[in-house]
């Protein structure tokens, strides 16, 4: 519990510190906005902070920022630190500085960004880069709701072979496909605000329960391996039951590091909470709304810094459910994206047998085998009852359904754009907008089919987030030479370094495929990302030299 308490308060005091330092460096001042100086009453429009403020975290915050600790905190209590601390030097101020450079310079967007400060060809990269990104949110934003609605809210399976998953993924489906054809999110936006508050008080709700109840927290300075007792008895499967032994208390953490090889694959778990490239888009999108600079701290840093929270409460929140095990009400650990939840002999059992899911213990208990994606109702509920954790479920589900149809609309526009495809009739945009659909659809079905296929979706979406993430940085290091402000390079430029490393040294080792078969050992791996990362940091600091040498000059001619 201390170990959680230190952790918020770097978050909170590092926040607010650091955030004053970024907000200095930067220099903010009453210059007039873009939202007054191009204001058009569609996307330039003066914007209260508060608005501004929520409609940015709204955009940020979906399931990442959830699903990511569920995962992460596997790693142990080092998570409680490690969030807080990449939140403060690395995610919040990479969407402050993203976000006031846009703003400064006119409201323009990330693609237009990455064009100033860098190249053509960087700018080529970090297209195909976002593509990338914007296909696997899409089925990320498929996968996790509908996964959560199907078990959580409806009491199916959720199972591949259940034809109720593929109907609530189909409809979700049509529903990211009419949206990314015509204007129908204009409706859902007029209600999705509502849906964000939900997921802010879901976080707080769980924040109270973990002291009010008393969840069971493991601190960093103490015995990491809670696992308390096993089980024997007869798993249900298809084609008949099989003996087994599991563990239903606790989870042995230590054990956990050990093996997961942390760094990379704790902070490409991890990414909504800590850094996400992917929230330089949609800074991007505030920086037009901006009613002064003096407003960005809040609506950009703070905001991350309100994302970080929410993602240590669902990490605390975990730790608390395994700690407990599925005995007294949490969930036990059975194997990657595979837990074990306390459940009833009238559910486990059909016509006299044991369904598939399911274990039936030798001392009479039952459990369901359930997925990281149904934590969340577990927590949900064991910490703000049946009818509130419900509620907090919805927001939890429709948040990430917003968000998928925005990424997909904008994959789409994308494609036309680099293709230089015309997109001026509903024939045209759904005749580029269904390859890219079928393609999402293929990596859903093999994602759910695939035994350890969430984990690795998940990973390369935030693999892919990260390496987005480079590209903002290394236009930030630019800004900063441009603007006589060299000195202070290194802000960037530690976080940049830092996930250059985690995202090759992660794509190196190819952790897709099983032990004794990746693409190169994790020691190979480590060698080759440090290589990578130096070679990225001359590169940056090279380009950003060249930019600043081009505006003195300029300004020698001038």
């Amino acid at each position: 519990m201390v170990t959680f308490i230190i952790g918020l308060a770097i978050l909170f005091v590092g926040g607010c510190l650091y955030g004053k330092f970024c907000e200095s460096v930067f220099e903010p001042d009453d210059r007039e906005t873009p939202a007054y100086a191009k204001q058009d009453g569609v996307d330039y429009v003066p914007m209260k902070t508060w608005k501004n403020s929520l409609i940015n975290l709204l955009n940020i915050a979906g399931t990442g920022p959830i699903l990511g600790p569920i995962q992460g905190i596997l790693f142990g209590p080092i998570a409680f630190l490690a969030i807080p601390i990449g939140n403060v030097i690395g995610g919040s101020m990479h969407d402050y500085m993203s976000g006031m450079i846009c703003t400064r310079d006119g409201g323009t967007q990330m693609p237009d960004m990455i064009k100033n400060y860098t190249n053509k060809g960087v700018y080529i990269l970090y297209d195909i880069f976002m593509c990338i990104l914007l296909l696997l949110v899409g089925a990320v934003f498929i996968y996790t709701p509908g996964d959560i609605l199907s078990t959580q809210v409806l009491g199916f399976s959720g199972s591949a072979t259940a034809v109720s998953t593929w109907v609530i993924y189909s409809c979700i489906f049509v529903y990211y496909l009419i949206a990314t054809v015509f204007p129908i999110d204009k409706i859902i936006g007029r209600v999705y605000p509502i849906f964000g508050l939900i997921l802010i008080i879901s976080a707080v709700g769980i924040f109270i329960a973990i002291f009010a109840k008393g969840y069971p927290l493991t601190d960093i300075w103490a015995n990491w391996n809670t696992v308390s007792g096993t089980v024997s008895g007869s798993l249900g499967a298809a084609g008949g039951a099989s003996d087994a032994t599991m563990n239903v208390s606790g989870f042995d953490f230590a054990a956990y590091f050990k093996a997961g090889h942390f760094i990379p694959v704790f902070f490409l778990t991890v990414a909504c909470g800590i850094l996400s490239g992917f929230h330089s888009t949609q800074t991007a999108l505030i920086s037009r709304t901006m009613e002064s600079e003096k407003n960005g701290r809040m609506c950009f840093y703070n905001m991350m810094i309100v994302e970080g929270f929410i993602a240590m409460c669902w990490a605390a929140g975990t730790m608390g459910m395994i700690n407990l095990g599925a005995d007294r009400g949490g969930v036990s650990i059975l194997g990657a994206n595979k837990f074990l939840q306390a459940s009833t002999e009238a559910a486990a059992m059909k016509d006299g047998a044991l369904q598939a899911g399911y274990f039936a213990a030798e001392n009479g208990s039952f459990y369901h085998i359930i997925a990281a994606t149904s934590v969340v109702g577990v927590i949900c509920k064991n910490a703000m009852g049946p009818i509130l954790g419900m509620i907090g479920l919805i927001g939890v589900i429709v948040l990430p359904i917003t968000s998928g149809d925005t990424a997909l609309r904008a994959l789409r526009l994308t494609l036309a754009d680099s293709l230089h495809l015309k997109q001026d009739n509903n024939g045209k945009r759904l005749g580029l907008a269904i390859p890219v659909f079928i393609l999402v659809y293929v990596i859903l079905v093999w994602a759910k089919t695939d035994a350890n296929g969430f984990n690795i979706l998940w990973r390369y979406f935030a693999w892919a987030n990260q390496m987005i993430s480079l590209f903002a940085l290394a236009c930030i290091a630019a800004y900063l030479a441009m603007h006589n402000k060299k000195q202070f390079m290194w802000i960037p430029l530690i976080p940049a370094a830092f996930y250059a490393f985690c995202t090759s040294t992660y794509l190196i080792h190819n952790p897709a495929q099983t032990a004794g078969t990746a693409f190169m050992s994790w020691n190979t791996a480590y060698v080759i990302g440090a290589i990578f990362t130096i070679c990225y940091l001359i590169v940056v600091v090279l380009n950003a030299n060249k930019k600043a040498s081009a505006v003195k000059a300029a300004s020698a001619k001038a």
